[in-house]
């Protein structure tokens, strides 16, 4: 019970922090307590400042390796000697079990002429912080203009699923106006739920053009889209398999003649 409680009052807030009109920012600020984020900004700050020996000194014995050193100063080389013009967390997570709380958080650098993509997990236990990963990544843009929805310098497939899953929706439409519409004698609500339902999704990263199947799966409408904080948008399509069987049996769901009850004399 008191874990529902908890899940219901974080939607809460988070439904509050959306309908108060804050932005990507303020969502990640409350996934990801200040002073966590503060941590992680002073090891990366220690990265770019090459002090390496302070920063082994904190990380975790689970992935301290011999060529720790190495990896450190060659992510070191990756980041820019410049001041960052701009610094926002643009991904965070967390996991807590017998007395453990983990942290992956990631941060976007932007750099006068360059941008990076930093992430670093921590680990808090007995109130010790330890790394537990530690990854520097170029970027060619910021995230946010990297993964906004746009229809140039896409791939076929890309443009395929959109016109599909467009085609669906329609569909869908076109068949549940028509079932509300037509008059059917039996269990015309239940046409009206298999219309909504479209079944199996191929889905697909509109930034990257990674796709994915899953035969078995129901989607309402026959497609979806969604899209992370920062993340790429992600398009999916089902077969509008109730809406296609409506489309094909109206005729003779319509002219069906009504149920008659029956007597038996005695």
């Amino acid at each position: 019970m008191k874990r529902f409680t908890r899940y219901v009052m974080r939607v809460g807030v988070l439904l509050a922090l959306l309908l108060a009109g804050c932005g990507r920012t303020a969502l990640m600020n409350h996934f990801a307590p200040q002073a966590d984020q503060q941590a992680a900004r002073g090891y990366i700050d220690l990265l770019r400042q090459h002090k390496f020996n302070q920063i082994e000194k904190a990380i975790d014995p689970s992935i301290r390796t011999a060529t720790l050193h190495d990896k450190l100063a060659e992510m070191a080389a990756a980041l820019p000697p410049q001041n960052p013009v701009s610094v926002k967390i643009v991904g965070a997570n967390s996991f807590s079990s017998s007395g453990i709380t983990e942290r992956n958080l990631t941060f976007e650098y932007q750099f006068p002429h360059r941008w990076m993509l930093i992430n670093i997990a921590l680990r808090k236990r007995n109130g010790v912080t330890t790394i537990i990963g530690f990854r520097v990544k170029a970027l060619p843009n910021s995230l946010e203009n990297l993964n906004r929805f746009s229809l140039s310098g896409k791939g076929i497939l890309q443009y395929v699923v959109l016109a599909l899953a467009a085609m669906a929706v329609l569909v869908s439409i076109y068949a549940l106006v028509l079932c509300v519409r037509t008059r059917i004698v039996r269990r015309k609500w239940l046409w009206i739920v298999f219309i909504l339902c479209g079944v199996g999704k191929v889905s697909i990263n509109w930034a990257t053009g990674q796709w994915g199947f899953m035969p078995i799966s129901i989607q309402i409408f026959s497609a979806g889209a969604f899209a992370q904080l920062y993340g790429p948008w992600i398009l999916s399509v089902s077969f509008p398999l109730g809406a296609v069987l409506f489309l094909l049996r109206r005729k003779r769901l319509a002219d069906a003649p009504p149920p008659t009850l029956s007597s038996t004399n005695h």
